[in-house]
């Protein structure tokens, strides 16, 4: 990349949106303050690692989980994600979703996963200094073919619903320090729940 063609470019429109009341140089240290929360599933078209050979189908997505080159393993996503930060200007974060726990050979239904499932990731945000955000995951999943879940009719498929999203809160309240700032917790029909997490001590707030 050639920085002095950059930063012409950059002149050039510092000047046109001067012209508009604004000011480049204020918004680009104003931005420095603002961390982006990155989804997990860029890595590997939303097929996580609930079980082998995942698949991303089953009601509420259009993805195939299916191109080139996309992560197979978390430890590959981790690696894929440490080289896109690398490369995206700016504060980063990490928004997990439930089904890319690691979850051993065994499989964990949605309503049962724990903090234990996501060690790997918190020690690896630790190591990173990543802060991570945490998703439910409605969607892609048998009891999700209807396109319902939180608001379904069916009593059962509500109630299986429910429980993996009360399981999902449990993870960034675990393991001492999630992070060094608030994570965001998306799941729930009331909006996305906020938890402060410190050494020693958790509260949602």
């Amino acid at each position: 990349m050639n920085e002095k063609k950059v930063m012409g470019a950059y002149t050039t429109t510092r000047e046109r949106y001067s012209q508009l009341g604004v000011d480049t140089d204020k918004a680009l240290k104003a931005l420095e303050k603002i961390s982006i929360s990155l989804p997990c599933w860029q890595g590997d078209d939303v097929s996580g690692f609930e079980k082998s050979a995942a698949k991303a189908g089953g009601g509420g997505i259009q993805a195939t989980g299916n191109y080139p080159g996309r992560a197979r393993t978390s430890d590959e996503l981790r690696m894929d994600l440490k080289k896109a930060f690398s490369l995206i200007p700016g504060r980063m974060r990490l928004n997990l979703h439930a089904i890319y726990g690691e979850f051993g050979e065994k499989f964990v239904d949605r309503d049962k996963i724990s903090p234990e499932h996501y060690k790997g990731w918190i020690g690896w945000a630790k190591q990173e200094k990543v802060n991570l955000d945490f998703n439910a995951t409605c969607f892609a999943h048998p009891k999700a073919e209807s396109g319902y879940t939180l608001s379904s009719k069916d009593k059962g498929i509500r109630e299986f619903w429910i429980e993996h999203v009360k399981a999902g809160r449990s993870v960034p309240l675990s393991a001492g320090s999630w992070g060094a700032s608030a994570s965001i917790t998306s799941g729930s029909r009331m909006g996305p729940r906020i938890f402060r997490s410190t050494a020693g001590h958790t509260a949602p707030c």
